[in-house]
């Protein structure tokens, strides 16, 4: 059980996933989850995930996600870059991000501002899990 979005009903796993599915997409794209997150929660630029999480899962309805397990699906690589092969999958390293990849068009200084907010508040959340 998780949490349909309140601005596109996108089921989330939980809370945190929740607050961070709104705000990406409120950084990203502004638009409606932005102007959702302004008229509920004003300060939600600043909060991580963990405080955002409680103050908009109350105004969120339940909703089922479906959740794949690993031990429930192959874990061969049948290819180049399978999800489940472990040699792609490494904790602890921050995940690798390509200038040239994610951000080689945008020219636009707005554009590489929200670009670098994304990855602090990546950086923060993968801190956070490092923590817990």
């Amino acid at each position: 059980m998780g949490y349909s979005c309140p601005v596109c009903d996108t089921p989330q796993r939980d809370g945190e996933h929740l607050a961070n599915h709104l705000a990406f997409t409120a950084m990203l794209h502004g638009g409606d989850h932005e102007a959702w997150l302004d008229d509920r929660v004003p300060e939600w630029a600043s909060r991580g995930a963990a405080e955002l999480a409680p103050a908009v899962t109350e105004f969120a309805d339940d909703a089922e996600y479906d959740e794949v397990f690993e031990d429930t699906v192959d874990r061969h690589d049948h290819g180049s870059g399978s999800l489940f092969d472990d040699s792609n999958h490494d904790h602890g390293r921050e995940p690798p991000v390509s200038d040239a990849g994610v951000d080689g068009d945008a020219s636009d200084p707005e554009t590489r501002r929200v670009i670098e907010e994304a990855r602090e508040l990546t950086r923060r959340m993968l801190d956070d899990d490092e923590k817990a």
